[in-house]
């Protein structure tokens, strides 16, 4: 359904209550008592209707985007949704699905709430000797590198230990373990690694090719800002052929990787590809750095469940939850999203065994704090296509108080550009919002304030579902087709965008 503003319409009360879908609540923190039509400037409906802006069916014809676009537009002021078409249209929500996560951690962990990554022993200190076992304990953090590891390693060298003669182990178990978040995608895509409690590096390996006297040289490493430790838990051999680019095979817990020769062309080169057995990956890092403070440890073994009395050696403090979020919405990392999920979950007591479990107690919360109707979540990153959510549910939460407070201020700057090209700096709009892509998947969510300094939030999902349904597996990283169709998208974001500032921004 289009809501459209006409005469008509005008005189006859949208912005009233009874103007609304009878089956939609009130945005949440709106009014509950009838709202009577806000006046509107002089001039607004003519310059609507003279064409001084494009019609939302003008627009939707203009970008001509195969599948399903819907949209939402809300005051800030009073709640009340201003302007929408198909906005009861649940789509997947791609990345956008991270202010819904957002506000779920937020709510469940508060902004400073740190991740805490431990060293343990379960035996006495004899002079320099840890007379026991040595346990590496995960607490999530999704941030972790080998250069924060390093330091992990410093303090056990400055705790006294020398010497450890138990075992090493290694507990990643504070979080539901997976393999990866979307088995639909292709199998090296570095943005869909595995997830554990106990992380590194985003949980990629560094693929390093070089030529050396004529031959590849290829190596698989760990590296940080410091640190560049090689790894074996992931390993990389060179195949005679054309195709597939890279092969994936899970061997007794290792990843083994094979990359067409012939796809490394004539020039070093780099690439991350994900890891699938995080916590396995960070001890072999550990045990490696450690060996460097002169501490030799054994073979890293897992443990399922960390001993009562096991005493804390040495810790590691990720920055405050707000400062991490902050980040993850400006790169879209899936992984934090997915962490940041299952954290607040297990910390309401949902004790979720997989992603699908938390995300759908992140819909059940949604509901609860927000009142949406049109919510299934089935991870916290949206990178999995069966997540749904409508645009009228995605403007009733950031039109929420508890958005504005802690979601507005994290979201970055959208620049709005001149001819769908160049970066218009003297556009006096502003937009701070969350963007999400996948194959014939796109949306923007956030919030736009007009020349005037009116406030509203916005939703805008794209979807073409059946073509996704219909690629193979080998075209779903650059599938054809897949770059218009994503530019039309855009297009039609920032048109909106556009029309939204100039026929309700300009008073």
């Amino acid at each position: 359904m289009t809501i459209q503003i006409s005469r008509r319409m005008m005189l006859a009360g949208l912005f009233s209550s009874a103007a609304l879908p009878a089956a939609r609540p009130a945005l949440a923190d709106g009014p509950t008592t009838k709202i009577r039509p806000r006046h509107r400037p002089e001039g607004l409906m003519e310059r609507m209707e003279n064409g001084g802006y494009p019609t939302i069916n003008m627009l939707l014809e203009r970008n001509k985007i195969s599948g399903h676009s819907a949209f939402a537009l809300a005051a800030l002021s009073d709640g009340q949704i201003l302007e929408g078409h198909e906005a009861h249209q649940p789509l997947p929500p791609a990345s956008v699905a991270k202010t819904l996560t957002t506000l779920y951690a937020l709510d469940t962990l508060g902004p400073e709430y740190r991740f805490t990554t431990r060293l343990l022993g379960t035996g006495p200190m004899e002079g320099g000797k840890l007379v026991g076992d040595l346990i590496l304990a995960g607490g999530g953090d999704p941030d972790f590198d080998t250069d924060n590891l390093g330091e992990l390693a410093a303090g056990l060298k400055a705790a006294g230990v020398t010497e450890v003669t138990g075992k090493f182990f290694y507990y990643g178990h504070s979080l539901p373990e997976a393999r990866l978040i979307d088995i639909e995608q292709p199998a090296h895509v570095a943005y869909n690694p595995g997830v554990s409690g106990l992380n590194l590096n985003y949980n990629r390996v560094h693929f390093e090719w070089k030529k050396v006297a004529g031959k590849w040289a290829i190596t698989m490493d760990a590296r940080a800002g410091k640190y560049r430790p090689d790894v074996t838990i992931a390993s990389m051999a060179l195949a005679d052929r054309t195709g597939p680019i890279f092969t994936y095979n899970d061997r007794n817990g290792h990843d083994e990787w094979t990359v067409a020769e012939s796809a490394l062309g004539t020039a070093d080169g780099a690439r991350w590809l994900p890891v699938r057995r995080p916590a396995a990956y960070t001890a072999e890092v550990f045990q490696t750095l450690a060996r460097a403070y002169g501490i030799v440890l054994d073979t890293p073994e897992e443990m399922r469940d960390l001993p009562v009395d096991a005493f804390q050696l040495a810790s590691y403090q990720s920055r405050p939850l707000s400062k991490v979020i902050k980040e993850m919405l400006y790169y879209s990392t899936n992984l934090t999203a997915e962490i940041i999920g299952l954290t607040a979950s297990v910390a309401r007591g949902v004790a979720p065994t997989s992603l699908r479990d938390s995300a759908q107690a992140m819909s059940v919360w949604a509901k609860q704090a927000f009142g949406l109707t049109e919510v299934s979540m089935v991870d916290h990153s949206g990178l999995e296509d069966d997540s749904r959510i409508s645009t009228a549910d995605l403007v009733t939460m950031l039109a929420s108080r508890q958005a504005q407070d802690q979601l507005r201020p994290l979201l970055k700057d959208i620049n709005l550009r001149k001819a769908g090209k160049v970066i218009d700096k003297n556009r006096p709009m502003t937009v701070q919002a969350k963007t999400g892509t996948l194959n014939f998947v796109s949306g923007l969510a956030g919030y736009v304030v007009g020349p005037d300094g009116t406030a509203m939030a916005f939703a805008v999902l794209s979807g073409d579902i059946e073509i996704r349904k219909t690629l193979p597996m080998e075209q779903r990283e650059r599938p054809p087709g897949g770059r218009p169709w994503l530019a039309r998208a855009r297009n039609l974001q920032q048109d909106l965008i556009e029309r939204w500032g100039g026929v309700y921004g300009t008073g």
